[in-house]
């Protein structure tokens, strides 16, 4: 298991890659051109900037997280072919640079969705949370307005020039349905992945977060149905998946533990996160420690070290702890905390 950090840049962070340097265990920072708008090149100058930047700390940058997918693909109309050839391009970009693993999601306008950012936990922390009924009467313009006050920072999927556009796209979405949806994402897979393959780049797409309808629009990364059907798309090895335990495992149905020993072989790229899931739906993010949420993050690592698993792994979204001022789920205290967590469960089962 190889553990990587996420980090969104020089500016663009509260977490300096100085502090993550002293995170034991951690290899990698798992990275992305975050002031670049979805569809655009990412340009061979710009990402080699960035790829000198973190390596000058002994970290590599195998990982990128996102290249974020233009609604124009995920809407099949008449201009994704130019965004695809723009992606493709990208890829190639990416390629050269050393990148092995791109992570990807197929969401429509929204990419995770929260109710609250700074939701209190009995301890005295905040963590990002769901509120279902709430959701279910909310206006999106609401949500935007709740999101996008909640950090000066990037927020990805919530891009400002995205959420201006948001009564056009959800009239673009008007009638989608989910097979539509996922005629959209193979026509999107079987034009990438032989450029990806060429590349030496796996794509890893990331589960629907959470995994079910938002605002009446379609989701399909949502369980196990779900990566079944991704895989048949094609059986090139860059099609993956991006494993993450906190989003798919929202949904109580979804077993991670058993999801984990049938799909980590598909999945270049791992989310390790626990939540806590209510009777009526709603959900909290909390620490990484099992027993403090809903998903059995030991049995998870221990089907990992089972199969050797020699994918990247991350912390995912942590609490904001010990008064740190941070991006919403994104501080430095709490993620370290869960990397040293993940890494005793390693070790312990690892050592069986």
């Amino acid at each position: 298991m190889n553990i990587t950090f996420r980090w969104y840049g020089r500016g663009n962070d509260s977490v300096q890659l100085e502090q993550v340097k002293q995170i034991p265990g951690t290899k990698g920072i798992v990275w992305a051109l975050h002031h670049k708008p979805a569809g655009e090149v990412w340009s061979k100058e710009e990402i080699q900037s960035e790829v000198e930047y973190i390596q000058s700390f002994g970290f590599h940058t195998d990982v990128v997280e996102s290249v974020n997918v233009h609604e124009s693909i995920k809407l099949g109309n008449a201009e994704r072919d130019q965004y695809i050839e723009n992606y493709k391009e990208t890829i190639r970009n990416l390629g050269e640079a050393g990148v092995k693993v791109i992570c990807y999601n197929f969401m429509p306008i929204f990419d995770w969705t929260r109710t609250a950012l700074y939701h209190p936990l009995p301890d005295g922390s905040t963590a990002l949370f769901f509120e279902k009924q709430k959701i279910e009467s909310l206006d999106p313009a609401e949500l935007i307005e709740t999101v996008s006050a909640a950090s000066d920072m990037t927020l990805p999927g919530w891009e400002p020039e995205k959420m201006a556009r948001i009564q056009e796209l959800f009239a673009a979405y008007e009638g989608m349905d989910e097979e539509q949806l996922w005629e959209n994402l193979a026509y999107f897979l079987k034009a990438i992945l032989p450029t990806a393959e060429a590349n030496g780049i796996q794509m890893a797409i990331h589960p629907d977060d959470p995994p079910w309808s938002i605002f009446g629009l379609p989701r399909i990364m949502t369980g196990e149905k779900s990566w079944e059907r991704l895989i048949t798309i094609s059986d090139s090895p860059s099609n993956g998946i991006t494993f993450c335990t906190g989003s798919m495992g929202a949904n109580p149905e979804n077993d991670m533990v058993d999801l984990a020993s049938k799909y980590a072989k598909h999945s270049p790229f791992a989310h390790l996160r626990n939540v806590k899931i209510f009777e009526n739906g709603d959900f909290i993010e909390t620490s990484h420690y099992t027993q403090d949420g809903s998903i059995d993050l030991n049995g998870v690592v221990k089907e990992l070290s089972k199969q050797n698993y020699t994918g990247y792994a991350r912390p995912d979204h942590g609490r904001h702890i010990w008064d740190e001022k941070c991006r919403p789920g994104y501080g430095l205290y709490d993620r370290a905390l869960g990397i040293m967590y993940l890494l005793g469960l390693w070790d312990a089962h690892q050592t069986k």
